[in-house]
């Protein structure tokens, strides 16, 4: 995946609430296995690294079925990042799977 693309994708990420920074880590959260291998795609082809993947827990949609909701953890290197600054701007502290009112 090329840079801008992957800026752009991680961009939507932030603004539909799926991306939060966390100190000097990146949070992702889906409930798509596949969203969490572009995510990664994404952040090793802007510099940075996945540093891990873990089952969060199971979600509720509609009253007979259950989702797994996987939380990724990555690092990207550079402290001023387009990214970062992006987040400061239209992200939030949140997810939103997050259950906070």
């Amino acid at each position: 995946m090329l840079p801008p693309s992957a800026r752009k994708k991680m961009q939507t990420w932030i603004r539909s609430r799926h991306l939060i920074c966390d100190g000097q880590f990146l949070i992702f959260e889906s409930l798509e296995y596949p969203a969490i291998e572009r995510f990664e795609q994404c952040i090793t082809s802007l510099g940075g690294s996945l540093i891990s993947v873990e089952l969060c827990k199971r979600v509720w949609m509609g009253n007979h079925r259950q989702v797994i909701l996987y939380q990724a953890k990555a690092s990207l290197y550079t402290p001023n990042h387009d990214i970062k600054q992006y987040w400061f701007k239209y992200g939030g502290c949140y997810t939103r799977f997050d259950e906070r009112p």
